[in-house]
């Protein structure tokens, strides 16, 4: 396997004439929890729409040693790379299960054998799903919808998982539910880039953490010590306060 998952070496992304983010870097190691911290607009999702083909953009972006300059969103998902976006982005009027198993079509199309293999798996990872797979999507909440939207992508047996404000609008609880999750993920040898406005929970299950600030990264290290840094504690932290371990 090669030394890195993903490397993105002077990443342009713009929207017209204006540019959202200035060469962005990257590097995560296979199992590794990468985060991109920083402010809502600071061009945190315009970087994983762009590393996922989404967007276009100007720069280097490679894949298990693999450029991927030219290759669409489905060559990319093939590859090995998934995509859980912002909306969440799930077919309200389809069973839990559906979903979960649209996540796997790829395979299905591919006619490999197995290919809905990984719902035991998602239905371990995330038993509240199990329990009501037989329920529309559209009637689920918050939390239980990122739930879904994750197990969907890991249906398709991806060896990088990017996550997009998996947080976002859920409550205390099921946020530390998440993060529990994500940490579960090295398990199975699973890369996670995680774009988070929620530092703090962000920082704890990381291994390397990028700041992004303006389109540009301004700060890059291990996660405990970007936890320390004055900066980062006072502008993502709190002032003086320091992160408290997860239970």
């Amino acid at each position: 396997m090669p030394d890195l998952i993903l490397e993105v070496a002077d990443l342009h992304v713009g929207y017209g004439k204006v540019e959202a983010l200035h060469g962005a870097n990257i590097r995560i190691e296979p199992g590794q929890i990468v985060t991109v911290i920083g402010p809502n607009g600071a061009g945190k999702s315009t970087m994983l729409n762009a590393i996922m083909g989404c967007l276009p953009g100007r720069g280097m972006v490679k894949f298990l040693g693999q450029d991927l300059a030219g290759l669409g969103i489905e060559a990319r998902v093939e590859c090995g790379m998934n995509l859980v976006p912002e909306r969440r982005e799930l077919f309200n009027s389809m069973s839990i299960e559906d979903n979960l198993l649209l996540g796997s079509y790829r395979r299905y199309r591919a006619r490999e054998s197995g290919y809905s293999d990984q719902l035991d798996y998602v239905f371990q990872l995330f038993p509240r799903l199990k329990s009501r797979c037989k329920q529309d999507a559209g009637t689920l909440s918050g939390g239980e919808r990122q739930m879904l939207a994750v197990g969907r992508a890991l249906m398709a047996k991806p060896k990088l998982l990017m996550l997009d404000e998996p947080s976002l609008g859920l409550a205390p609880l099921i946020v530390k539910d998440i993060f529990h999750i994500i940490e579960r993920l090295r398990e199975n040898g699973v890369a996670t880039l995680l774009i988070e406005q929620n530092a703090r929970a962000a920082l704890q299950v990381a291994d390397y953490g990028y700041v992004l600030e303006t389109g540009e990264m301004v700060l890059e290290g291990p996660a405990a010590d970007l936890a320390q840094n004055p900066k980062v504690i006072e502008t993502y932290l709190g002032f003086a306060k320091k992160p408290a371990p997860v239970e």
